[in-house]
């Protein structure tokens, strides 16, 4: 690809000391899959495989000052956003956005760690609900945060369709329900358009190394759909990706060990 061409995708989110998932992972996946990643950080995590140890949140002025920068400087073509821990970091983050009109928006609604930490504090999640869905074009849940954010409990692919009616409800303009935790339908995820849905079927990859998928998948949509793919054809190429990075998942560290984002390269 000619540099020339290269597309400029940022990614808001958290860091992962652990490198796994978070900011690392997003530009692992943009990178992986053909543009250029730059990155705001909304909070440092200390984590590993195991457990995420502890939680600084970066100033609101900071993040603020690492978005207007990128935005300054590169011809963003999508932003995804992760990690956003407080309703202050929220209400920032939609503030420039809407600012600079942001249109290839992808949010990934990061409520809780694999391992069970909490990375959106509670008060901060009817500011995602009201302030930042309506901007974006998706939104990727998985089974847990789906609901969460729904209030209704997932057991089956028409159970996932009724969630989904209810978070486009919020005022987004797709849902895409991730389905690796759906009992009855692993490795099947559900697009929603307010219209039509459009299942995604995938192989079920067996491996406890899963760190950072969400992550993952939502930033390779956003690289897909910022070098100018449908939203379909965005989520059925970055499935693909995701699917293969877990069939190469590394096991390393002594925990859920991370996705390999560049699998295809040689070892």
């Amino acid at each position: 690809m000619s540099p020339n061409t290269l597309k400029q995708v940022l990614t808001i989110a958290g860091s992962d000391s652990g490198g796994g998932a978070g900011i690392q992972a997003d530009i692992k996946a943009m990178s992986a899959n053909g543009v250029f990643a730059m990155s705001a950080i909304t909070a440092i995590t200390a984590q590993n495989t195991e457990e995420v140890t502890d939680v600084f949140e970066l100033p609101t002025s900071i993040i603020a000052a690492q978005i207007d920068a990128v935005f300054d400087d590169f011809d963003v073509a999508a932003v995804k956003t992760g990690m956003l821990s407080s309703a202050a970091i929220v209400e920032v983050v939609v503030r420039l956005l809407k600012t600079q009109h942001v249109t290839n928006l992808v949010v990934d609604p990061v409520m809780i760690s694999k391992t069970g930490h909490a990375l959106l504090k509670p008060e901060a999640i009817d500011a995602v609900k009201t302030q930042l869905f309506p901007l974006a074009l998706l939104v990727t849940p998985n089974i847990h945060e789906a609901q969460q954010l729904s209030g209704m409990e997932i057991k089956t692919l028409a159970d996932a369709r009724r969630a989904a009616k209810v978070i486009h409800g919020f005022g987004c303009k797709h849902v895409l329900i991730k389905g690796g935790h759906l009992p009855a339908d692993r490795a099947t995820d559900l697009l929603y358009d307010g219209r039509f849905f459009n299942v995604f079927k995938g192989e079920l990859i067996d491996t406890p190394h899963t760190h950072g998928t969400g992550c993952t998948f939502a930033s390779a949509i956003a690289a897909h759909l910022a070098r100018g793919k449908s939203m379909n054809d965005a989520v059925q190429t970055a499935k693909t990706y995701l699917t293969e990075a877990l069939r190469h998942s590394l096991a390393i560290g002594h925990g859920t060990g991370p996705t390999n984002h560049f699998y295809f390269l040689p070892t």
